[in-house]
């Protein structure tokens, strides 16, 4: 009720701001995904609102994905989860030319909405377009671009009631996995070592919209699977545009290369036994290991309490990306027992937290790769003080 007062009194504020114009009776509203791009940011997709109304000649695309590369200390804010987001308006042209220049796929789903319903979403819209509206705090998980055309589209729909679409749960972090086959295995390893515990949360229909592609798929299901209560809310997807962008090249696979370089230790730790100069070397491995390890270790400290990103909260890799390292480093033979121990206590438990929450297959070979290493240093027996004779 409290959700449905405060639409209403929004409807009413912008539709007396605008004298009482609303769209016309041919009006049509629909949402549109795009397909994944070259950068990073555009790797999950995009979505994007179309309000058309060819009586009063408007073909607009409503975009909540825009930020400002000019923003003061734009990559400190980024970085610290304290970059804003805005609700930016262009019109369906230019934004069809933009994603035909990028090579990039571009569905088109029709909201079956009546009149009303259009005008609501129009008005919100352009209520939101305000300056005092318009920004927002992202989050990846929570308000992004695509979550943002999701509410506003449950607030214009005004149904509260929603059946969920039976779905074997699946977690943030596995969704994201799901996009990052094949050819992205070092971003999901760089992005399973950034997220916390709040990536493994099991999704629930309307969690899952977090993903441009994931929420036309939701769609997609509407009026033929039961998702919503009442008519269905889209029509099929159109195809706009077709991707027309080379092929992400396949690079080496995380998993072999690490899985390369722990067999590589694996070997010097056995030479080690029998060869002076190798036992010199692997000193030196052992100290940047443990360093790198360590900073790393440090840095997840970072992301976790320095910063306001809610993914990377109770982050479990510092369990074996541990600034416990860097002690060790620095000690090595002369390391204290009780950090050794701790240390290979917390290796079982990171292996357990990879295996249980599936995270990518590249950091096992890591932290037995790490786990070898200080294992070696741990005392193979307890040294119990001589009793004076």
């Amino acid at each position: 009720m409290k959700r449905l007062t405060i639409l209403w009194l929004l409807l009413a504020q912008a539709a007396f701001a605008q004298g009482g114009e609303v769209l016309s009776y041919s009006a049509t509203a629909s949402v549109l995904t795009c397909g994944a791009g070259e950068e990073m940011y555009t790797t999950f997709g995009h979505s994007a609102i179309r309000i058309t109304d060819p009586e009063r000649g408007i073909d607009y695309v409503y975009n909540y994905g825009t930020f400002d590369f000019d923003t003061p200390h734009f990559y400190r804010k980024f970085m610290l989860g304290r970059l804003d987001y805005k609700l930016s308006r262009t019109t369906f042209k230019h934004f069809m030319e933009e994603y035909r220049a990028e090579g990039r796929a571009v569905w088109e789903q029709p909201l079956c909405f009546e009149a009303q319903q259009i005008d609501n979403l129009y008005i919100l819209l352009e209520n939101n377009l305000l300056p005092e509206y318009r920004y927002y705090r992202y989050d990846f998980f929570r308000d992004n671009c695509a979550t943002r055309v999701r509410d506003v589209v449950y607030s214009a729909w005004a149904m509260d009631t929603l059946l969920q679409r039976q779905e074997k749960p699946r977690s943030y972090r596995r969704l994201v996995a799901d996009n990052l086959k094949g050819t992205m295995e070092w971003w999901r390893l760089g992005i399973d070592i950034l997220f916390g515990l709040p990536a493994d949360h099991r999704c629930n229909a309307t969690e899952r919209m977090f993903l441009p592609l994931e929420m036309m798929a939701e769609y997609a299901q509407t009026g033929t699977s039961g998702v919503w209560v009442g008519p269905g809310m889209v029509e099929e997807a159109a195809p706009l545009l077709a991707e027309n962008r080379p092929p992400v090249s396949r690079n080496n696979s995380a998993m072999g290369v690490f899985g390369l370089l722990f067999a590589a230790i694996g070997i010097l730790t056995v030479l080690a036994r029998k060869s002076a100069g190798v036992r010199t070397a692997l000193r030196y491995v052992d100290r940047l290991l443990f360093i790198v390890a360590g900073l790393l270790g440090l840095f997840l400290l970072f992301m976790w309490f320095g910063t306001e990103h809610y993914c990377t909260q109770w982050n479990l890799n510092i369990l074996w990306a541990s600034p416990l390292l860097l002690l060790i480093a620095i000690r090595l033979e002369r390391s204290p027992r009780w950090a050794l121990w701790l240390q290979m206590g917390c290796f079982v438990v990171a292996l357990v937290w990879v295996f249980a929450c599936g995270l990518s297959p590249a950091l096992i070979p890591i932290i037995l790769m790490l786990a070898l290493r200080v294992g070696c240093r741990v005392p193979k027996r307890l040294q119990l003080p001589q009793q004076p004779r």
